[in-house]
């Protein structure tokens, strides 16, 4: 057996702790002694999705925090708006409207004390491109004095009462300085080196950084990347890709870089500015979108943008950015507490997480509900309509049961808590599918309503359940589902007629795209996660009736994960692809998958 030594030329290092929370050691892995488990650093970046605005809008203004933050003004195209809204780090909630609407706007400050200038009203003629100042103060604007200079698309950042302007349209080089009462034109050299607008800005009033945009004397985006001292631009490294109308969240020596056109194509690329040189990051945002100069909040690690435009549409998405140093302890499975009765028949229903679980239905008790603390099993009220191969999704406080057999029933349930109540019912009787999503956003996928089995996909707002006009390439039945009702993953199951099927097939709210393909093909399994971060595990392959082998999906293809301590099939799942409970099948205990993933705090490394 190859020893990792002969391949990296490197023992792994026993550790009595883990190492100095430091980039320098990415990528080391060790061996800590004291918990008797293995370790490796890693970085990770992603973008995910978070609440979206109430309002779509594009070239609006934003500043603040990811999780305390405030986007305001806006297009939509026309007429543009001046309504704000405040962001939790969970949703947006409206707030007072600015006292003049307008898009390509400069903004500084945080959510409490913002500031917003210049931009343009261009559904007002009479507006047009202004120099007019708002502050606000947690709940409402309030006029203040104008800028010495008139500007579209400008650019800029700092504090409600220590900002900066700089750029913009009409062309203009000059750089004002805002002290919470008067804007100050800045002698040069303060004028920024090439005329920009529409560019992104982040920083300080005394240390900003200047990036990307357009010439306004014409062509595409750029690439010019530019650092102000408080007094003086300076030239930077360019970034890798030219774009323009891109955001940025940071600082002048931690910033990123995102989105954005040039402009033509439009970019879902994401750059990090590391104060020297500017490097492509290995996360991109979900699509292609120019979120505009202004709209990006908090800093190079943890930043949000908001709205935007698409090469289709102006959207009212939001996405988080999340980028941070960590201690991975690899996966492993292990056995939890038994359940308080036997069910074995897939899809045993199952909401919720690891430590708070709930399983329902299933042969032969098949109307008995269970919860999960992490350790044991309880029994909780009865389902109102007893079933087997039925699905489920939601939380351990707020479920949803649907569909199963005997037959293939349309009958459709909800869980609060404490007791189950039947609400409205599928529009087609269906068993053995999958089921993802939450109580008022869920997702029936698939499953048997005679043979072949269905290729639909229905979808629950909380009250009924609606057919998507999209369809899967094939019907099959006894498969696995993981994700949410517009991002989610169908895999695996039994094709009537054909057999087994490793199919892997995707949904986006309304159509089916085809995935990876799992590396085995099963069917009866279990499954957990998201569209791009799923886990496959237990059921039936062509070899044999149980299995122990476990597959992880990065949203492309699948790979081997750990396996299961004891092979299994006809089981439920739920949980995360670090966090997963298995339950029921043939045997009928929890079967827990943990993967420790924490940010390294600071020690001192002892070898031993």
């Amino acid at each position: 057996m190859t020893t990792y030594k002969e391949i990296f030329g490197k023992q792994v290092k026993n550790l009595s702790s883990d190492p100095t929370l430091d980039t320098s050691t990415e990528g080391q892995i060790w061996f800590n002694t004291t918990s008797g488990t293995f370790k490796s650093l890693v970085q990770i970046k992603a973008w995910s999705a978070g609440g979206s605005l109430t309002t779509a809008r594009r070239e609006a203004a934003g500043t603040g925090t990811q999780t305390v933050g405030l986007v305001f003004g806006g297009g939509l195209p026309n007429p543009d708006t001046a309504s704000t809204e405040e962001y939790n780090g969970v949703g947006f909630s409206v707030s007072g409207n600015m006292n003049t609407a307008r898009e390509g706007h400069g903004s500084a400050g945080t959510q409490t004390a913002a500031l917003g200038y210049g931009g343009a009203d261009y559904s007002t003629p009479a507006i047009g491109v202004t120099n007019k100042t708002e502050e606000y103060g947690g709940s409402s604007w309030t006029s203040v004095n104008n800028m010495n200079n008139s500007r579209s698309y400008t650019s800029g950042f700092g504090l409600q009462t220590a900002a900066i302007a700089v750029g913009g349209n009409p062309p203009t080089a000059t750089t004002e300085s805002y002290d919470g009462t008067n804007w100050t034109n800045l002698s040069a050299p303060s004028n920024v080196p090439s005329i920009t607008f529409t560019s992104a800005s982040c920083g300080t009033q005394t240390a900003g950084l200047l990036f990307g945009g357009g010439l306004v004397s014409g062509g595409g985006g750029i690439a010019t990347s530019n650092d102000w001292n408080g007094s003086a631009w300076t030239n930077t490294p360019n970034l890798n890709t030219a774009r323009r109308r891109l955001g940025a969240a940071g600082t002048s020596t931690h910033a990123i870089g995102f989105g954005g056109y040039a402009p033509n194509p439009t970019y879902s690329q994401t750059e990090e500015y590391d104060g020297t040189t500017w490097t492509i990051s290995s996360a991109s945002l979900a699509g292609l979108i120019r979120p505009g100069g202004n709209n990006g909040l908090g800093t190079a690690s943890a930043a949000l943008t908001a709205g935007g435009q698409t090469p289709s549409a102006i959207v009212d998405t939001t996405q988080e950015y999340n980028s941070s140093l960590n201690a991975i302890t690899p996966a492993v499975w292990s056995t939890g507490g038994a359940m308080v009765s036997l069910r074995k028949d897939n899809n045993v229903g199952g909401a919720g997480t690891k430590n708070a679980g709930l399983a329902f239905g299933g042969e032969p008790n098949a109307n008995l509900s269970e919860s999960y603390d992490g350790s044991s099993w309880s029994e909780g009220n009865n389902l109102t309509t007893g079933r087997e191969t039925l699905m489920g999704c939601g939380t351990q406080a707020a479920a949803l049961a649907f569909g199963g057999s005997p037959g293939a029933t349309v009958v459709s349930e909800e869980y609060n808590g404490t007791s189950w109540s039947e609400g409205n019912d599928l529009n087609t009787g269906r068993a053995a599918g999958a089921g993802a999503g939450t109580q008022t956003a869920g997702l029936a996928l698939m499953g048997g309503n005679g043979s072949p089995g269905n290729t639909a996909a229905e979808e629950y707002d909380g009250t009924s359940w609606t057919t998507s006009p999209g369809t899967a390439s094939v019907g099959r039945k006894q498969l696995a589902a993981a994700g949410t009702q517009t991002a989610g993953l169908g895999f695996g199951g039994y094709i009537p007629g054909t057999g087994f099927t490793n199919a892997t097939e995707e949904y986006d709210g309304s159509s089916f795209s085809t995935g990876g393909a799992l590396i085995t093909a099963k069917r009866t399994l279990a499954g957990c996660g998201t569209l791009t971060a799923a886990l496959a595990f237990t059921g039936q392959t062509p070899a044999g009736p149980n299995s122990v082998t476990t597959e992880l999906y990065n949203g492309t293809n699948w790979s081997t994960a750990p396996s299961l301590v004891t092979a299994n099939n006809k089981s439920g799942g739920t949980g995360t692809t670090s966090d997963a409970l298995g339950f029921g099948g043939y045997v009928p205990n929890a079967a827990e998958l943990t993967a420790e993933t924490s940010a390294v705090t600071a020690s001192t490394l002892t070898t031993s």
